[in-house]
């Protein structure tokens, strides 16, 4: 067992403790800094402390399973102390501090840190500038404003003098589409961190966000926090909830960190998924616990027009130490990618009842840029997860969703529109309560999956499971204890794959090229 610093800030830090388990260690631990017990039983694999001083070296140790251990660091330097409240803030939850709160921001110098004392301080849109710092005490809550016009709207393209370039801004569903602004925007930034123990409560549920989510009133609906073209930025200890769509969502971001904090949003707060990355490279996600009504995170890379344009996958992920819980996936690839996905390895993730666990969706008409290639899961718990591994080459999203060129079952010439999977593994996974299907894999018949390999995996069926919809394609059967169901799928291995609990055949192929078992 190793304790491992994944990141010092000036005022905070985020530690690891490296113990192979999912997103919770076997016992709570005593955490302690110099020598001061800061958390008497710790319960999560990742763990912050606050407060801190900039340019200090601090002593941290640990003492869990019998184990000592003991880490040295030093927090980041920081130029000037912007404390907000000097900016004649109210924070009543119902004035109006838009104008305040964006001039602390605004005007805060380099490398300087932008302070927002306990308090309810009612907001609408806010932007960071680069190598700054937000750092939202506990106790303060930035509280979305509920009346729509006070939002910006930010147009999704942007012509340019030569009336040949365009700049895409923001977007929506993976087009470039006019939306409002997010509550907090990180837009052509760099260096920008935003930490602490306070809360962005989008307020959504008292506005008219949810009602007719797919109506475009004005503009798009934000999102909680809208990152836009921007590099190294890092979101870290907040709780961020009530959101008004999509909760965080990067579009081309390069170095992005997102780590240890909380998205809370209710069950049934329509299209607020917890975390999109879309177009994005070098991306950590780490000790993050979602609560959503959608998918948890769904790597994303544009439709169409954008995505065969611009050619900018979304690559380069580490997921790690996640609790993904209740949404529709946990952690789901689609179906908005037609620049590509790439190279994602997921380790150490519980997945708490959610929908679908591991979530592939695409279809007809996302492109041949629209490659999903080297996905890695591995040492991932699902619990009452109802279709733990999911593959869908035919989802039916967007208006043409129902087509015959999408849900047509027989094999369509390939061209320019027709999407390609490549390798999935999937490897020490235990699945517990399944429900629908433990592997469902869809494929196109004329551009199969091309290979699937799973190793050491475990899927146990709930005894009273009901039947569902393991994958959301047409004519397709409601399942109940449906084992491993492939087709159209070139290469399929299986090496110490056990499934329990499940009724008729074990395998269920079609159009399986080259299988493997042992």
């Amino acid at each position: 067992m190793n304790l491992s610093l994944i990141r010092s800030m000036a005022r905070s830090a985020v530690f690891e403790l490296e113990n192979g388990k999912c997103f919770r260690p076997e016992h709570p631990f005593a955490v302690a800094l110099n020598g001061k017990t800061i958390y008497e039983s710790c319960n999560t694999n990742v763990f912050s402390l606050f407060s801190l001083t900039p340019s200090t070296a601090y002593t941290v140790e640990v003492d869990a399973e019998g184990e000592h251990l003991k880490l040295d660091f030093t927090t980041e330097a920081e130029s000037f102390f912007v404390d907000a409240s000097r900016y004649g803030l109210v924070a009543d939850g119902e004035t109006d501090n838009t104008g305040k709160l964006q001039a602390a921001l605004s005007t805060c110098p380099r490398g300087g840190t932008v302070y927002v004392p306990a308090g309810r301080y009612r907001t609408a849109s806010l932007f960071m500038k680069s190598c700054t710092t937000l750092y939202l005490e506990k106790g303060a809550v930035l509280l979305g404003d509920n009346d729509r016009t006070h939002y910006p709207i930010l147009p999704g393209v942007i012509p340019s003098e030569n009336e040949v370039d365009e700049y895409y801004l923001t977007g929506w569903e993976g087009n470039p589409l006019n939306s409002f602004a997010g509550l907090l925007n990180i837009t052509q930034v760099h260096d920008v961190v935003v930490t602490g123990e306070g809360t962005l409560d989008c307020d959504a549920q008292n506005g008219d966000w949810w009602v007719d989510p797919k109506v475009k009133r004005i503009a798009w609906r934000p999102r909680a926090v809208a990152m836009v073209d921007s590099e190294n930025i890092c979101l870290h200890g907040i709780t961020v909830q009530n959101s008004y769509s999509w909760t965080i969502h990067p579009i081309f971001v390069k170095h992005l960190d997102l780590l240890n904090f909380n998205i809370n949003n209710p069950y049934n707060a329509p299209n607020t998924d917890g975390i999109d990355p879309e177009s994005c490279e070098y991306i950590r996600i780490i000790g993050v616990n979602i609560h959503v009504g959608d998918d948890c995170i769904a790597m994303k890379a544009s439709k169409v027009f954008l995505g065969m344009k611009l050619k900018k996958s979304c690559e380069h992920t580490v997921i790690r130490n996640c609790l993904l819980d209740k949404g529709h996936g946990g952690i789901v690839i689609g179906s908005e990618m037609s620049g590509g996905v790439k190279d994602m390895v997921v380790t150490q993730c519980l997945m708490d009842h959610t929908d679908r666990g591991l979530r592939v969706k695409t279809r007809r008409g996302r492109g041949n840029t629209a490659v999903i290639d080297g996905l890695v899961f591995r040492n991932v718990e699902m619990r009452g997860v109802k279709a733990p591994f999911v593959i869908n080459m035919f989802y039916f999203c967007d208006p043409d969703g129902h087509s015959p060129y999408v849900q047509c079952r027989e094999a369509l010439p390939v061209d320019e529109y027709t999407p390609k999977l490549g390798t999935l593994t999937m490897e020490d996974i235990v699945a517990t309560d399944a429900q629908f299907a433990g592997c469902y894999f869809d494929g196109l018949p004329e551009q199969p999956i091309e290979g699937v390999s799973m190793k050491n995996v475990t899927i146990t069926f709930d005894p009273d499971a009901k039947e569902g919809q393991a994958a959301m394609a047409d004519n397709r059967p409601l399942v109940k204890k449906l084992a491993i169901y492939a087709e159209n799928v070139k290469n399929i291995e299986l090496h110490n794959v056990r499934i329990e609990g499940y009724e008729g055949e074990r395998l269920r192929f079609a159009n399986v090229g080259h299988f493997e078992e042992d």
